[in-house]
């Protein structure tokens, strides 16, 4: 369960830096939002990522972490990629599931 949290903040992380362009951002509907909201999502998505690389350094060793970041990223990316042109709503949606996983690691 904590390989699929992290896989989902990676995700949260990689679809932040996707709204921070602004084709996506009126691709998924925030045109109607002001420039401001999108110019948070590179940071946030930085942050993100690098929760994830922490997290992921809870779960296997250094090492191994790092390796498994960069195919979760790879993995998020994807997934990203293919849902977006087809499912965006999905794409937007996904993310959800990374406030219940959360309290399940903190509460376990």
């Amino acid at each position: 369960m904590k390989f699929l949290l992290t896989l989902l903040i990676a995700y949260s992380g990689m679809l932040c830096f996707c709204l921070a362009m602004p084709r996506h951002w009126k691709q998924f509907g925030f045109s109607r939002y002001g420039e401001g909201w999108r110019h948070v999502c590179r940071p946030a998505g930085a942050l993100l990522l690098i929760l994830a690389v922490y997290l992921d350094s809870l779960i296997w060793p250094v090492g191994m972490a790092w390796v498994g970041w960069f195919g979760m990223m790879s993995l998020a990316g994807l997934t990203l990629a293919l849902l977006a042109p087809y499912a965006p709503r999905l794409a937007l949606w996904l993310p959800a599931g990374t406030l219940p996983l959360a309290l399940w690691w903190v509460l376990s």
